[in-house]
């Protein structure tokens, strides 16, 4: 390429080209074989020739047809291999390729082609490489004026697409912090084509630009709209915004159809489905500038502007989407696209913190008006999709925003906000993970109840009475854990309210375990998490260290001077601090319904500010010892007692967990003996219930006398006889156990199924602890002595009865 002839150098380009051609040459050599088309390509990257080739377009400026050429060829390496781009960005192939296609070219396809290798350098090579060498103000200017020609001077669909890809790239360029766009006054340029035709202006840019409003000119307005929030990033370009009214002519795009002035008949506008496209970007591109610009949106009437447009939404009126845009989510035919953006401009603005914004809002009854928008949305038939999700959400959000730091407007947010923050609630999590955004809305409930309710005890004692702190435990138990802390953040505010405590303590989930023991449950569950280091039961197992996590102990290894105390980021970071502040508000004792396991964690979480302060002390001397540094005397001994004092006060807690455990043991057994003994009455009433005899005629004796005689010992038969009239006589024989516990009267059981209340008796009968009555020696002849008259009388009574029988019936 360096041979000036223009012969040679077209032949060495073609030549390049035929290496993409697979058609085998018609004639070959003798022994010879084509290479395939891989090999062939393989053999360019390897080369140098991309590379050779970009730095020759330099050379061709008085030879087009060989620079159309070689353009060509440089299209096909770009878009057929990675490392051909690579190779084109390290010999600065953007910046050379847009410097040279606003050369003159008879042909017209020289900014085609250049706009198209840019494109494959974008795609295949490096992004930022790319925009980096196109955003000097060389490269800046030459794209202006490839833009502007193409803008003024197209006709054909090619032209417009040409144009539009130019802009493409610009928008990309825009993203670089250190683009010349302001500079080069491409920006302001821009900016009057984006304001149009919203805005009239004398500009002589636009005074001859004549729009067709087809899609090609659509796709212009939408990118001018995208690069509007590209350039936001860049503060010097909020004074452009200004100056060419950007915040009126974006406003102006999102007024509802029914709000558009009247356009005369005859003149060329856009569509309804482009207006409805053009609206939603234009929404969205107010929720990127408008925080950026509260001034000029708060001059234009942005918030009466959107709330009617919000109005518009919820009508029973005519207007409808289309949902043809990429901003279109919804359903088609519904006005759910305009309303979601909507909402995300409100809440755009509202985030900011900006007073006169919020101010605005409320008085133009924005508290109101958005729960009415919601509870209309609940009562819809339609299931919640993502779009519903997320504008309730949203209006949620706003709503907390609103009234966050004032109380009046806490005070509107009144009984139907509670209404509606309760109704909410009463969803639970069960959906939290079905990816609609479900979860979001859980979210955005609890902190609509944190900055709405909490802080107004009119609100508080209406969301209490409504069984709020009932709904809030019931999502504390039902929910992931990284919705525990706004939770529990949220009973911790209400718990300022003296009301409060008794609902938490009346609180019972379908365990009947209550909101104590829940806490207690998390407290564990979160020192599991952190790798604390606990016993069996829950209790410390180092005095030193009683409160260190997994994480403090790789910090501690470290000391780096340039992060915050490991002890101090611990409190915000986990939720020990929160459960810690909530049974200071509900004291440690007499709280209902608590294990002894409860009691053992308990004892650690009321010790938890002594605990803590320790901690950070002796965060301070290691930090002291490793940095060489020797404490006064003074401050040593002050040292010494408070690691003294953190010791003596893990003694003490570890003493009483170790009470509560052996309380607990003493309980279990007296459980046992207390069972066992009511086992053992019952058991004896049955037993006497069951032995008195039923008549099963009607002439059996109706008042029986009784004579009972009771003997026993150990390991014999025991009986009693009863004699219950004349002539019905009853003999029974039953194997008893007899037992006498602490001095008890003598008692007649049949034995029962063992229990663990037997054997623990048996043990202790076995270890001493209980000892049996003695028993008579003579009990075993007296029982074999019964045992005789009980079968006499039976013989003597079976014989009578067989007389009576023969005398009644003697055929018989």
């Amino acid at each position: 390429m360096r041979v000036s002839d223009a012969d040679v150098r077209r032949q060495v380009v073609e030549s390049v080209k035929s290496f993409y051609c697979s058609v085998a040459p018609k004639q070959l050599l003798d022994g010879l074989q084509p290479t395939s088309p891989g090999y062939r390509l393989q053999l360019l990257e390897l080369s140098d020739l991309a590379q050779t080739l970009l730095l020759s377009t330099a050379t061709l400026e008085n030879q087009p047809v060989v620079k159309l050429q070689l353009l060509k060829t440089l299209q096909m390496l770009s878009a057929s291999s990675d490392r051909n781009c690579a190779l084109m960005l390290n010999a600065r192939g953007a910046e050379t390729i847009c410097l040279h296609m606003n050369e003159p070219d008879p042909s017209g396809q020289v900014l085609f082609r250049s706009s198209e290798i840019l494109w494959n350098l974008l795609e295949r090579g490096s992004m930022d490489k790319v925009t980096a060498q196109l955003s000097s103000m060389e490269c800046v200017v030459s794209l202006k004026e490839a833009f502007l020609h193409q803008l003024m001077n197209g006709c054909s669909h090619a032209d417009f697409q040409l144009r539009n890809d130019l802009l493409v790239i610009t928008t990309l360029i825009a993203e670089n912090p250190s683009c010349q766009l302001i500079e080069s006054l491409f920006a302001k340029q821009l900016l009057v084509f984006a304001t149009f035709p919203e805005l009239k202006t004398p500009n002589p840019l636009v005074r001859n630009l004549n729009l067709s409003y087809n899609n090609d000119d659509l796709k212009l307005k939408k990118l001018l709209l995208n690069l509007l929030v590209s350039m936001s990033k860049d503060f010097a370009a909020l004074q452009l915004y200004r100056e060419e009214q950007v915040m009126l002519a974006l406003l102006t795009l999102a007024k509802p159809p029914a709000a558009a002035p009247e356009r005369p008949p005859g003149l060329r506008h856009w569509s309804s489905v482009q207006q409805d496209e053009l609206q939603l970007q234009a929404l969205a591109t107010l929720a990127a500038i408008a925080p950026l610009m509260l001034d000029e949106y708060m001059s234009c009437q942005g918030n009466a502007r959107l709330l009617f447009l919000l109005d518009c939404c919820i009508g029973q009126d005519s207007y409808f989407g289309q949902g043809h845009s990429f901003h279109g989510d919804g359903d088609r035919g519904s006005k759910k696209a305009q309303m979601r953006h909507c909402i995300r401009v409100l809440r755009a603005v509202t985030s900011s913190g900006d007073e006169s914004v919020n101010q605005d809002l409320c008085d133009q009854g924005t508290i109101n008006q958005l729960m009415g928008i919601l509870m209309q949305m609940e009562a819809s038939p339609d299931e919640d999709d993502e779009v519903t999700l997320e504008i309730k959400s949203d209006t949620q959000l706003i709503l907390s925003a609103l009234c966050e730091t004032d109380m009046h407007r806490k005070e509107l947010f009144g009984s139907d906000g509670v209404e509606m923050a309760v109704h909410f609630l009463r969803k639970g999590s069960d959906k939290f993970f079905s990816g609609l955004g479900h979860n979001r809305l859980v979210l955005s409930t609890v902190d609509c109840v944190w900055s709405c309710i909490v802080g107004c005890y009119t609100t508080e004692d209406y969301f209490l009475a409504k069984e709020g702190v009932f709904l809030l435990l019931d999502l504390l138990v039902s929910s992931p854990r990284c919705v525990h802390s706004i939770v529990l953040t949220t009973l911790l505010e209400l718990c300022d309210n003296p009301n409060t405590l008794s609902h938490i303590l009346s609180w019972r989930d379908d365990g009947d375990r209550t909101a104590p023991g829940l806490l207690l449950q998390l407290w564990r569950r979160e020192e599991e998490e952190l790798g604390v280091r606990r016993n069996k039961h829950g209790g410390l197992t180092d005095p030193q260290r009683p409160l260190l996590s997994f994480y403090q102990q790789d910090s501690q290894r470290l000391f780096p001077s340039n992060i915050p105390s490991a002890a101090v980021l611990e409190i915000s970071e986990n939720l020990r601090s929160k459960i810690f502040s909530i049974f200071c508000k509900l004291g440690f004792q007499d709280l209902p319904g608590l294990s002894a396991k409860d009691y053992v964690t308990l004892s650690i979480v009321r010790r938890y500010l002594d605990f803590k302060v320790c901690e950070v002390w002796d965060e301070i001397s290691r930090e002291l010892i490793s940095d060489g540094v020797r404490p006064v005397s003074p401050d040593e001994e002050a040292l010494r007692s408070i690691a003294k004092v953190a010791g003596d006060t893990a003694a003490r807690v570890m003493a009483e967990q170790i009470s509560f455990l052996e309380q607990q043991e003493k309980e279990i057994v007296s459980e046992e003996e207390r069972m066992y003994k009511e086992e053992v009455k019952a058991q004896r009433k049955k037993y006497i219930d069951s032995s008195r005899p039923r008549p099963k005629d009607g002439d059996a004796a109706v008042h029986p006398a009784e004579w009972r005689l009771t003997l026993s010992s150990e390991g014999s038969t025991s009986s009693y006889l009863s004699v219950t009239a004349p002539r019905k006589v009853y003999f029974r024989t039953v194997v008893k156990k007899k037992v006498l516990v602490a001095g008890e009267a003598e008692m007649i059981i049949r034995l029962g199924r063992l229990t663990p209340g037997y054997f623990r008796l048996l043990q202790r009968q076995v270890s001493g602890e209980v000892r049996m009555q003695p028993q008579g020696s003579l009990i075993d002849p007296i029982a074999v002595m019964m045992a005789s008259v009980g079968t006499g009388v039976c013989l003597y009574s079976a014989r009578q009865m067989a007389e009576r029988v023969q005398l009644k019936h003697p055929n018989v």
